[in-house]
């Protein structure tokens, strides 16, 4: 796979719902207006809008799979296609300026292609205003054009929007699934399934903790709470060195108490944490249910501590002591 990835939609890693659906639509040639790709961050929802679009454009189309060689599709493969837009949010908000720019782009035709595909990022942040103003294209959608709106499962989008679209779900990859993506973007084999693991099937995410030192500052204070040689009591210098370091992570604090509650829910189900290259068993301290059941309460707790701006090295001094 190393040309991944690839612009056909049966070449894309996983999502064989999204593959089924995609492909009734195109090959019975019902493409509606709109669709919303629901999902997690980071599992290539942008990757299959790019995909259908390149299909829907492609000169030499076979079936429901854009041929990868046709003029056309050489355009999609560098981004470079006059007739594919990218929308998305410019620091964590998709404004309402953007949104009527765009209402007017769509009314001139597509450049060269039959249909111009926008993809709108993340709609799930866009304000309310913005919101409205895309519901008038949505409700009177220009001809040849075709919206794909993403947006993170877990996040409130307005249910007027969520009506006008056909909804595609998507859900995260398996852990084989990502680590051979990992694999295919340059990740070592031996490091990828660890990260497919903490990224709970999700390449983008996986990659991003690739990139930061905050696997390697997990496995440090995973390895400390667990050890049954450290004391909270008598060792107060080594949790609160940790939990400043915790600290200093700053916007990827929640990916990082994240990894903390995989960590305590595989305990909780009885997996063994040995794939996440902890410890074995007999070298851990071992807690009840009940134990763990308030460990995943003390991390819920810091994350609403921190969505109220709280004292950072404070949060996580009280979650590692509560984590002890």
């Amino acid at each position: 796979m190393s040309d991944y990835p690839s612009l056909s939609l049966s070449g894309l890693y996983g999502h064989d719902k999204a593959k089924r659906l995609l492909n009734r639509s195109l090959a019975a040639g019902r493409i509606p207006h709109a669709f919303l790709f629901r999902g997690p961050d980071g599992v290539g929802k942008k990757l299959f809008a790019k995909g259908l679009a390149a299909a829907l454009n492609c000169r030499d189309r076979r079936g429901a799979e854009a041929c990868g060689l046709c003029p056309s599709c050489r355009k999609f493969k560098s981004m470079n296609h006059p007739d594919f837009l990218v929308i998305s949010p410019e620091k964590g908000v998709i404004k309402i300026d953007r949104i009527r720019q765009l209402g007017q782009e769509l009314t001139y035709p597509p450049y060269e292609s039959k249909i111009r595909v926008v993809v709108l990022e993340d709609v799930q942040a866009m304000r309310r205003e913005a919101a409205n103003s895309l519901l008038k294209t949505l409700e009177e959608p220009p001809d040849n054009n075709m919206l794909i709106l993403t947006a993170e499962s877990s996040k409130e989008v307005l249910a007027t929007i969520v009506s006008r679209c056909q909804v595609v779900p998507f859900a995260g990859l398996s852990t084989a699934d990502t680590s051979a993506i990992l694999i295919a973007r340059g990740v070592a084999p031996d490091a990828a399934p660890l990260l497919a693991r903490l990224a709970e099937g999700s390449p983008g995410r996986a990659l991003l903790l690739q990139h930061t030192e905050m696997v390697a500052l997990w496995k440090e204070v995973v390895g400390v709470l667990t050890d049954p040689a450290v004391d909270s009591d008598r060792d107060v210098g080594i949790i609160l060195r940790l939990a400043e370091a915790v600290a200093g992570l700053k916007e990827d604090l929640p990916a990082f108490f994240g990894l903390l509650r995989i960590w305590v829910r595989d305990l909780l189900f009885g997996e063994d944490s040995v794939h996440l290259g902890l410890p074995d068993a007999h070298r851990r301290k071992s807690w009840n249910s009940a134990q763990l059941f308030a460990k995943l309460q003390a991390i819920s707790r810091a994350e609403s501590e921190l969505a109220r701006n709280c004292n950072k090295n404070l949060v996580c001094e009280v979650l590692l002591f509560s984590l002890q």
